[in-house]
């Protein structure tokens, strides 16, 4: 399973996780709790109930290079281009616009 943590203005607002049945987003409580709380895209509203879906939501993919720069990624990192969830967690850390995807570390 992949688990990156969302960012937005460099605020934990979420969570985003790959596992066998595909993917699942859901905001932090802390963040739906606070009173300047807003939704990381038009397509992913603010609510407690987490998001599910078998691809990768559109705004999250829409974040990963394209071209040229895909390419370097993929090559520097070893990364299929079908991986889109490991793609998002190297290519987005700290992306242009509002929100930062960064890979979650293991507690363990």
């Amino acid at each position: 399973m992949k688990t990156a943590l969302v960012y937005l203005y460099d605020r934990l607002a979420g969570r985003l996780t790959e596992d066998e049945n595909g993917f699942t987003f859901c905001y932090d409580r802390e963040f739906l709790a606070s009173d300047d709380a807003e939704a990381v895209s038009l397509t992913l509203p603010l609510t407690d109930e987490p998001y599910h879906d078998t691809v990768l939501f559109p705004f999250f993919d829409g974040l990963i290079p394209e071209g040229w720069l895909l390419g370097i990624a993929e090559r520097s990192w070893k990364i299929n281009q079908r991986d889109r969830m490991s793609l998002l967690m190297v290519c987005c850390k700290d992306c242009i616009g509002a929100v930062s995807v960064v890979p979650e570390k293991d507690e363990e």
